[in-house]
């Protein structure tokens, strides 16, 4: 730069270019800083009347800049605001999808790691038709599967509950995660699997000892896949679950469908952030991560 700036000063040609790189760079951010304000408005209004008072809101409207500073939205939406005939906030409901989302993110990526690693790594006579197979649930909309998880549930006596839900979005989650660890891998070497055999290394062993290393690119990815689609998920929550068992999706549609004339939009504000922190803080500390392993092999 500082010889483009000096030669800048003895030719107009040059010194035509420093402008040029300069205002194409200037519109450059300015577009971005443009789609950035557009993307984050949404946010900004929500927050910002999470944090004022009911009578700002009514007074000024919802697009507003705050005029009071106040917590008491938060608290209410957390442990004593009515939702779904109880007066409990959302505290019951986020732990309800707590319990949901972790254990069937960890249980969804462990098998999903399984898989991509059996039909990379271990082909057999029906592999391709197999994995090709089990794509088909990647593409298939969940509410072709509601009446035969509807079937299953009430035969198994998971009805209504969390455990029923873990089930459902394991199974709904292995077409993804063995489509991404699947197809990292295949860029694993074969070679260094047939080492491994030749020393005498077993099926497990071989998982245990050089894929599962290898893996935590991909792993990352599909934690972060996983647990983001099944907090945000709606419509099995809704359809399977109800009053107290409720994940906070469902609750959060319930909260703003409340038969009430007036809304308290401070308090629904809050609950709508308390529904989104967690995969927030995930793309947050995760996100860097999650691009990498994705460049790394996840999808090809």
């Amino acid at each position: 730069m500082a010889e483009i700036a000096l030669s800048a000063r003895h030719d107009p040609e040059a010194a035509a270019a420093t402008r040029r790189y300069f205002w194409a760079r200037f519109l450059v951010y300015a577009v971005l800083t443009l789609f950035a304000v557009i993307y984050l408005a949404p946010l900004l209004v929500v927050v910002f009347n999470s944090l004022r008072e009911q009578s700002d809101i009514a007074r000024n409207g919802l697009i507003s800049l705050p005029r009071s500073f106040r917590l008491d939205a938060w608290a209410q939406a957390w442990g004593t605001y009515c939702v779904s005939g109880t007066c409990e906030g959302m505290k019951r409901n986020f732990f309800n999808s707590l319990w949901m989302t972790i254990p069937a993110t960890l249980i969804s990526t462990l098998l999903g790691a399984m898989n991509g690693y059996v039909l990379s790594k271990w082909r057999f006579k029906g592999s391709e038709i197999l994995f090709n197979l089990m794509l088909l649930g990647v593409f298939m909309p969940g509410q072709i599967s509601l009446m035969p998880w509807a079937f299953l549930l009430g035969k198994l006596g998971l009805t209504n509950s969390t455990y029923g839900l873990v089930l459902i979005h394991v199974v709904q989650g292995i077409s993804f995660t063995t489509l991404f660890c699947r197809n990292f891998y295949v860029s694993i070497p074969d070679d260094l699997i047939k080492a491994a055999r030749i020393d005498g290394a077993g099926f497990w062993r071989i998982f245990r000892k050089i894929i599962l290393p290898l893996s935590p690119p991909i792993l990352i990815v599909t934690v972060i896949w996983q647990f983001t689609g099944i907090w945000n998920e709606y419509l099995f929550g809704v359809v399977f679950t109800s009053g107290q068992q409720q994940p906070i999706t469902a609750a959060l549609v319930a909260l703003t469908a409340g038969g009430t004339t007036a809304r308290a939009y401070d308090v629904m504000s809050a609950a709508v952030l308390i529904g989104a922190l967690p995969p927030l803080m995930i793309y947050l500390f995760g996100g860097k991560y999650f691009v990498r392993g994705l460049t790394q092999g996840a999808i090809k």
